[in-house]
C-alpha cells in the first residue's frame, strides 16, 4: 500500500502542474513516442505524465505481453517502457525479445525485483536498460534519453533493420501470421483477422492450428499445423496444390500458404511467420486441370 501511495502522490502532484495523463493516442511527426506496458494503472498514467511534461507522445498502451507486441507492430513506437511483470500468458521479458528482434524496437525494463533470475532471462531480449521501481521523473528521461541514443549509434554501425515493413503488413491485403516457438500466435495482421474470420483478441496467444484450418482438396483431410512442421524440422513448409483454408464460419478459399522460421540476432529460432495467399479464379482453374 505505500508503494501505491507514493506514485500517487507522485501523480497528484504532477497533476497539479496542469498537465492531464492521456491514454495512447496518434501524436505529430517529429514527436519521439514511448509505449507503455504496464498493468498497474496508477504507475502507467504517472509515467504518461512524466512523458508528457517532457514532450514524449504515449501510443500503444498495453497491459499484457501480448497486447504489447500487437500495439508495437500497429504504432510502431520510437522505444517501449516494460514492465517485466504482466498479466496475461506472455510476460514482459518474452514480449521485449519479440518488439526487438522483429520490430528492432528498443526496450527499457520496469521493474519492482532485479534478481540473478530476472537478469538472466532479461539478457536474452537485449534490453537498453533497467528502471528500478519506485523511480522518479529524472531516471525514467535519462533512461529513455540514453536508450534511444545507443540505439540511433547501433543502428548506424550494425545492420539493425526490423525484420519486415510493418506499415506495409498491417496494410496489406494477404494474411501474415507469427507464432511464438511453440506455435501459438502472437501477431496477425487485420487481413488475416479477416480471412480466418476471427476477433484479434480471440486469436492472441492461441495455438496457431485452432484458427488456421487447412484442408487437401482431393482427400479431404485435414493439413498438418505449419507452425509446428517448421518448428520440429526447422525448415521452410510451402502448401501450394490442392489447399484450402476453411474459416471459422466455414467460408472454403484456395490459397497458397509459406511458413518459415523467425530468428534473433543469434540465429536461434524465436517462432514462425505464415504467409498465405488467396489464389485468384485463373489459378484455381488451372489447378483443377492438372
Amino acid at each position: 500500500m505505500r508503494f501505491k501511495n507514493l506514485y500517487l502522490n507522485n501523480l497528484i502532484s504532477y497533476c497539479y502542474t496542469g498537465i492531464i495523463p492521456f491514454i495512447a493516442v496518434n501524436t505529430m511527426p517529429g514527436i519521439v513516442t514511448i509505449q507503455i506496458v504496464e498493468d498497474d494503472e496508477i504507475i502507467s498514467n504517472l509515467i504518461s505524465v512524466i512523458l508528457e511534461k517532457k514532450g514524449y507522445g504515449v501510443v500503444g498502451k498495453a497491459v499484457t505481453g501480448e497486447d504489447a507486441i500487437m500495439r508495437a507492430a500497429e504504432f510502431m513506437p520510437d522505444l517501449v517502457l516494460m514492465d517485466i511483470n504482466l498479466a496475461g500468458v506472455l510476460d514482459g521479458i518474452t514480449a521485449a525479445r519479440y518488439i526487438y528482434s522483429i520490430f528492432r524496437i528498443p526496450v527499457i525494463f520496469l521493474t519492482g525485483q532485479c534478481d540473478d533470475t530476472i537478469l538472466s532471462r532479461a539478457k536474452v531480449a537485449e534490453p537498453y536498460g533497467f528502471i528500478i521501481k519506485p523511480f522518479n521523473a529524472n531516471e525514467v528521461v535519462s533512461n529513455i534519453e540514453i536508450a534511444l541514443y545507443n540505439h540511433n549509434m547501433r543502428k548506424r554501425f550494425y545492420d539493425k533493420a526490423a525484420l519486415w515493413d510493418m506499415k506495409k503488413i498491417m496494410a496489406a491485403l494477404e494474411p501474415v501470421i507469427i507464432t511464438d516457438i511453440r506455435g501459438r500466435i502472437i501477431f496477425l495482421n487485420p487481413y488475416a483477422c479477416r480471412l480466418l474470420d476471427v476477433p484479434e483478441k480471440e486469436a492472441l496467444v492461441k495455438p496457431l492450428k485452432t484458427v488456421l484450418i487447412l484442408v487437401n482438396k482431393q482427400t479431404g483431410e485435414r493439413i498438418s499445423d505449419p507452425a509446428l512442421d517448421v518448428i520440429h524440422d526447422r525448415i521452410v513448409v510451402n502448401y501450394e496444390l490442392n489447399t484450402v483454408l476453411v474459416s471459422l464460419s466455414n467460408k472454403k478459399r484456395y490459397v497458397a500458404l509459406t511458413a518459415r522460421p523467425v530468428k534473433d540476432d543469434k540465429n536461434e529460432m524465436i517462432g514462425v511467420s505464415v504467409h498465405i495467399r488467396e489464389k485468384t479464379p485463373t489459378e484455381i482453374k488451372m489447378a483443377e486441370k492438372i
